[in-house]
């Protein structure tokens, strides 16, 4: 009875941590960045911000881990899938956070489309579904997201994405809402081996955060990341620095397969490691 309850307290600290699992960043390369994922034109973008995937021409399936912790009842798990076509670029992606008392589940129908050489835009059905177990029941409900993305030139990138505007509703019990979350950031690519990434969230519930992140690509099949982030609560508080989450991580990128890992470091709660691996067919 006590190692649940231990738990449950867990998970609910872990929820004012990172504001919502429903939209929390996925993918091993922007994690390793600090999570600052919204201007990537990647495969993960499917999740982090649907005008990324515009770009994309091979149909591709991917996998995620994160280990919160080291606590395998806070591991993030997801699966995903691309399929470009000529009328633009399909994707279809799913994640599992928690465990059988408490899971919070997601699936995402995304579409997304390039508008001439530097402008993309995507957008995408969710379904999200949160159940407690121990009789307590399940709720679902359905909403969407939407992202654009303006490569400015050949160095420069600036993205938008928000997740539900709608502030679609749970429950009635104290108007329990899904988080609307908004997110601006900007690229830099300093040369063909050095990328910057920076970005803000905001939750309409916390104070922003703020990540970021450098890429450095050793040679063509390699690379490695730092990165930073600042907690929802966190930002100006006198403890900030007590709050914040330090990454790393590198990449191996081969013909077909794409296998990347990262952790994040936070000072009280530890490391979370995450890895994620593509298949390009």
């Amino acid at each position: 009875m006590i190692k649940p309850l231990l738990i449950c307290c867990f998970v609910v600290f872990q929820l004012t941590l990172i504001a919502s699992n429903n939209n929390n960043p996925i993918g091993a390369r922007s994690a390793g960045m600090g999570n600052a994922s919204v201007t990537l034109n990647d495969f993960w973008a499917v999740h982090n911000n649907q005008a990324g995937i515009a770009g994309l021409k091979n149909i591709a399936a991917g996998f995620y881990y994160e280990n919160r912790f080291l606590v395998k009842e806070l591991s993030l798990k997801s699966g995903a899938f691309i399929l470009p076509t000529k009328s633009g670029v399909f994707g279809l992606s799913l994640s599992y956070f928690g465990f059988n008392l408490y899971n919070e589940n997601k699936i995402g129908l995304a579409y997304a489309k390039t508008f001439g050489k530097y402008f993309s835009a995507g957008i995408q059905l969710d379904y999200l579904a949160t159940s407690i177990g121990e009789d307590y029941g399940n709720k679902s409900v359905i909403t969407f997201e939407a992202g654009v993305r303006a490569q400015i030139n050949e160095n420069f990138c600036i993205a938008v994405h928000i997740f539900n505007p709608t502030r679609a509703k749970f429950t009635n019990y104290n108007d329990e809402r899904v988080p609307t979350i908004f997110k601006l950031g900007a690229s830099y690519s300093f040369s063909e081996k050095i990328l910057a990434t920076l970005e803000t969230e905001k939750d309409i519930n916390y104070k922003p955060l703020l990540r970021g992140g450098i890429e450095y690509k050793i040679i063509k099949e390699a690379y490695a990341r730092i990165g930073y982030s600042t907690n929802p609560g966190s930002v100006n508080a006198e403890n900030s620095n007590n709050s914040s989450l330090y990454t790393f991580g590198f990449g191996i990128y081969l013909k077909k397969l794409n296998i990347d890992f990262a952790s994040s470091v936070h000072q009280i709660l530890g490391y979370s490691p995450q890895v994620s691996v593509i298949y390009n067919f």
